[in-house]
């Protein structure tokens, strides 16, 4: 391949790469945001290739681009061992939900409920719940008694919560439209917090900048403390969850790392080449301690397994009045 050839392809990923950090001026330009650590890398590879020839100062530049926005996605990146956000209470009661993504013809469901079975979390999340995971997850009724499964009108996408724990009472759990959203208040130990499954589609130019929009009310909504996961079809670092977090009033958990890659492509590809779209976002008492990727289960996605405690109201209330305070400094 000839060094313009080279040139050209390089600069074609830089833009593509540049379009990313606009995302909030059109749909378009985000779609190319959730491939920032591709381009990154690509661009970062033939702008090396380039550095000895006559191109070397547009290859340089470019190659400091491509490192500057490698940088904002490293939250993202696979870790070699377990990180932990925040220390484990020793005086409060550390909670589990699991988020899957449970693919809707799953040749497996076994091993998804075995997976269930193995990590005992307290909530679970699901998206792609089809009629026939409707069947499955009657397996385990008893275990997780309280529940709401939200069809899609195609009968493939709907989402679904489930959870150990009662819905808190003179509540009562709803689908928002389309099904793409479920949300419960749900009574962890005498503490009322709302926790919903959310899925979105895929970005433009298919509807996501739009489903977000129609769930802006059901997100405003979500109580003082609350705590949302789901298949967003978006990187962390998106305008897309962004914007979904703006709306909720939430904070974005750092990634556990990707979490989806084609079917086509080989599995271990997922853990380290694949797109972090799996979220979970978090306000008010809500305090996330880890997040670990678990292994596949027959979907395209890995489950994710996130621990979290409630901060005592008193403590909750203390934070809030010093954040007031900080706004009101000069």
């Amino acid at each position: 391949m000839t060094a313009g050839v080279l040139f050209l392809a390089m600069m074609a990923l830089s833009a593509a790469l540049l379009a990313g950090f606009f995302g909030t001026l059109h749909p378009a330009f985000d779609s190319f945001s959730h491939f920032r650590i591709h381009l990154s890398v690509l661009s970062a590879v033939l702008a090396l290739s380039l550095l000895a020839g006559s191109y070397r100062l547009q290859a340089a530049a470019v190659l400091l681009f491509a490192i500057a926005s490698f940088a904002t996605t490293t939250n993202a990146l696979p870790r070699l061992w377990p990180q932990q956000a925040v220390a484990k209470p020793s005086d409060r009661i550390v909670y589990r939900l699991l988020q899957m993504n449970l693919r809707f013809d799953n040749p497996t469901p076994k091993k998804v409920l075995s997976l269930i079975g193995r990590t005992n979390p307290d909530v679970i999340t699901l998206d792609e719940v089809s009629g026939m995971w409707a069947t499955q997850l009657g397996y385990i009724a008893s275990a997780y008694p309280y529940r709401i499964l939200c069809a899609y009108p195609n009968g493939i996408f709907g989402v679904a919560l489930l959870s150990r724990r009662p819905f808190a009472a003179d509540s009562a759990p709803h689908c928002e439209p389309r099904g793409a959203m479920a949300t419960a208040t749900i009574d962890f130990g005498g503490t009322a917090v709302d926790v919903a499954a959310i899925h979105l589609s895929w970005p433009w130019p298919r509807e996501q900048y739009w489903q977000i929009g129609e769930l802006s009310a059901p997100l405003a909504a979500l109580g003082e403390s609350a705590i949302m996961a789901g298949d967003c079809n978006a990187a962390p670092w998106s305008a897309a969850v962004s914007r979904v977090a703006a709306i909720g009033g939430l904070t974005i958990m750092p990634s556990a790392g990707p979490t989806w890659i084609h079917r086509k492509l080989p599995d271990f590809l997922r853990r380290f080449t694949g797109l972090p779209i799996d979220q979970v976002f978090s306000k008010g008492r809500v305090t996330i301690h880890s997040s670990t990727r678990l292994e596949g289960a027959g979907s395209d996605h890995l489950p994710v397994l996130v621990e979290f405690s409630l901060r005592p109201d008193d403590e909750h209330r203390e934070d809030a009045h010093k954040t007031a305070l900080a706004a009101l400094a000069p």
